[in-house]
């Protein structure tokens, strides 16, 4: 008599034997990194609050901006303290994330 899982160990290795290649993993650390500027800037960095939209932003302007708010270079109610609790790469990752999304 044959096992009902050998069925499910055929379909598990089937990928392997086709060739099929392994989804690869997705890193989301920009995407969380963004969830702590929503409060302000809203979903995806577009702003209803009045605040400025995020979303669309050259990369480069977006790091500029929070770099000068992390130096203290750029005036500021509270971004000079977010920013100070980035790293250079959690900026980069931030500014990726927010001009790629659609404003």
């Amino acid at each position: 008599m044959k096992s009902p899982l050998m069925g499910y160990g055929l379909l598990l290795i089937a990928p392997l034997v086709c060739g099929q290649e392994r989804p690869q993993a997705v890193d989301y650390r920009d995407r969380d990194l963004s969830f702590t500027c929503t409060g302000c800037h809203g979903a995806s960095g577009r702003s209803a609050s009045g605040m400025p939209n995020l979303a669309g932003l050259d990369k480069a302007y977006i790091t500029k901006q929070m770099s000068d708010f992390k130096a203290g270079t750029r005036p500021a109610t509270v971004m000079h303290q977010i920013a100070k609790g980035y790293s250079a790469e959690q900026i980069e990752l931030l500014a990726s994330y927010f001009s790629a999304q659609k404003n």
